[in-house]
Order: structure tokens, then C-alpha cells, then sequence
């Protein structure tokens, strides 16, 4: 390294920052996911912490999780296009629906892996991706759910130095992202510096495949 040029190094020192929560833009973009049907007697968490590739990636390993599937919902927008939610004005969120055994899994060690992922102290922000489309939000699909998020955010103000700033809100209409979002980390880790940057540290962080 001591042999590269100086800007060489600079532009090497920029590249974490430079990382982006965007993949390339396609002329004919891909069209939405399909949700995957739910198994009987499972449950659901729609939850946003920043980039919803960060925790999909994560979600996606833990036993007891039937499926994970990136997504927008929070907003105004029906049927919103990944621009119009990246612009900031649809009032979506990114976020991640997750289908999982209740038998294996409980909401609340959801809500638990939910705060090891992100900075919820941050508004509208999560490291270099920022606007309301990255908000830190729990959206409730139940009053029992509800109950459990407020009691849980409680617990948890207690691991961070500055107050929550995450939403707990009733969950409206989910809207799958487009296909090639879908598992994007392990599709794309050796093309998007964004994955080797920012998403493969917090999966080594966990101690989780990366």
C-alpha cells in the first residue's frame, strides 16, 4: 500500500462512503416480487432499520424463519415504484416482511435480532443512506404485537447512549420490491461495494453467514 499514490489511497479510503443502498439501474427494470404465501400458524413482522438488503440478509439465517421478502410500506403511494420510494416522497419505508414459526422463533427474539441490526437512535438515517424511506419502524399486525414492540424498545433504550427514535405503528399494505432486490446480498456481494462495505461487517458482527 505504501507504494500507491496518494490519490489513489484517497479514492481507496472513499470507497466505504461512496457505497450505495442502489443497485444499478436497469432500462427495463424488474418487476415486483410475489409474496410467498404464509404457513398456517405462522406469524408475520414487517419491520424498517435503513437498507432493507442489511437485514433481509440477516433475517433470512435465523431458525424458525419461513421467508423474508424486501419491501416498501408506511406511505401513501399504492403500488410505488423503488424510485419514488428512493425520492423520499411516497412516505414508504424499506422495509422487510418476515414470515416465521412462533414455535421456533418469537416475536420478541425478532424484536431483539431488530435492535442488534441498526442504529434506531438515528432519525431518518442509518449510516450514509438517509431520508424518511430509511426510518427505524415496527409496524404491529396485532394489539398483542403492539404490546410486545412498546415493551421491547423499553428494554432496549437501556443498550444505547441516546433515546429511540424508532415507530411503532399499525402495519398498512405491504408492497413487494422488485425481484432483483429479493436476497440481494448473497446475489450480489461481489458486485455492490455496498455489500462488502456495509453489509458483510454487521452479518460478521452477528456472527452470521457472509
Amino acid at each position: 500500500m505504501k507504494h500507491l499514490a496518494p490519490a489513489v489511497l484517497a479514492i481507496l479510503a472513499m470507497l466505504p462512503m461512496l457505497a450505495s443502498c442502489e443497485p444499478e439501474r436497469k432500462a427495463m427494470p424488474d418487476p415486483a416480487a410475489k409474496t410467498p404465501e404464509p404457513p398456517a400458524g405462522s406469524e408475520t413482522a414487517t419491520l424498517g432499520a435503513g437498507c432493507y438488503w442489511c437485514i433481509e440478509a440477516a433475517y433470512r439465517q435465523l431458525d424458525g424463519v419461513h421467508s423474508v421478502t424486501s419491501g416498501f410500506t408506511g406511505g401513501a403511494v399504492k403500488n410505488p415504484t423503488y424510485e419514488q420510494v428512493c425520492g423520499g416522497d411516497s412516505g414508504h419505508a424499506e422495509v422487510v416482511q418476515v414470515v416465521f414459526d412462533p414455535k421456533k422463533i418469537t416475536y420478541e427474539k425478532i424484536l431483539s435480532w431488530f435492535w442488534d441490526l441498526h442504529d434506531p437512535t438515528t432519525l431518518n438515517r442509518q449510516g450514509n443512506d438517509f431520508g424518511t424511506q430509511y426510518r427505524s419502524a415496527i409496524f404491529y399486525h396485532s394489539e398483542a404485537q403492539k404490546k410486545t414492540a412498546e415493551a421491547s424498545k423499553a428494554a432496549a433504550a437501556a443498550n444505547f447512549k441516546d433515546p429511540i427514535v424508532t415507530e411503532i405503528t399499525k402495519a398498512s399494505e405491504f408492497y413487494p420490491a422488485p425481484k432483483d432486490h429479493q436476497n440481494y446480498y448473497f446475489e450480489n456481494k461481489s458486485k455492490n461495494p455496498y455489500c462488502k462495505y456495509i453489509i458483510e461487517p454487521k452479518l460478521k458482527k452477528l456472527k452470521l453467514d457472509h
